[in-house]
């Protein structure tokens, strides 16, 4: 006998609220999941996978329009390979860049990490602070570090 499983629970095992599994099926992401006689959503295991696709795509930042797309055309069947292909491919894309763009953020944060480490921490923060005051003053900005420096005099 196949397995069912409340919308309560399919919440908890995915980490959502109950709301936004209601919040999805509103917005049309959920065409496969069956009601009872009651009128209340019951879900198979198969509308797990699918749940478990959809979060995929939310997380990696694919807009709701795109997913509805995806799984609208997952329920016209096979003839739609090619769309959801190239829908996946794009969002691929996407996801690669977002890639690119955290590991040049992550590097920045480790070289800021790397001289917070370092045994020559407050010297080369006060190296710093002495250049930004030297080229604010040299154009005739506002020292933003005047206060800590008179602070230190």
């Amino acid at each position: 006998m196949a397995k069912t499983y409340s919308v309560k629970r399919v919440a908890e095992i995915f980490g959502l609220s109950v709301s936004a599994l209601h919040f999805y099926d509103k917005k049309g992401l959920l065409p496969f999941v069956s009601k009872n006689e009651m009128g209340y959503r019951i879900f198979t295991d198969s509308d797990l996978n699918f749940i478990h696709t959809i979060c995929c795509l939310k997380d990696t930042g694919m807009k709701i329009d795109n997913i509805r797309s995806y799984i609208e055309f997952c329920m016209e069947g096979p003839t739609t390979i090619n769309k959801r292909r190239q829908l996946l491919e794009e969002h691929r894309r996407k996801i690669e860049e977002q890639q690119r763009v955290l590991a040049e953020r992550k590097q920045e944060v480790d070289e800021k990490l790397s001289i917070y480490r370092s045994k020559d921490a407050a010297e080369i923060i006060n190296h710093e602070i002495n250049y930004v005051s030297a080229e604010k003053s040299s154009v005739n900005l506002k020292n933003p570090f005047a206060k800590l420096q008179n602070g230190r005099q």
